[in-house]
């Protein structure tokens, strides 16, 4: 699951996805940095942060995008 926000407050994206992995532990975070990385045209985009991925106006050319990538465990 993919869980984006084009807000860059921590109370709507990593506190909103820390508390769905406090929740549901059988849940875990991917690294969305790589990710983006993975699928850039450009490169690495330096979007990563932990293992969610920040997207910012003044660096990337984007909104403010904020990316978690999460999966159930196996």
């Amino acid at each position: 699951m993919a869980y984006v926000t084009c807000s860059p407050h921590p109370a709507e994206t990593t506190a909103v996805v820390a508390d769905v992995l406090r929740k549901r532990t059988d849940l875990e975070l991917l690294d969305a940095g790589a990710a983006l990385d993975a699928v850039s045209l450009t490169g690495s985009l330096g979007a990563g942060h932990e293992l969610t991925a920040q997207l910012w106006p003044h660096i990337h050319h984007t909104d403010a995008m904020f990316l978690a990538l999460i999966r159930k465990k196996a």
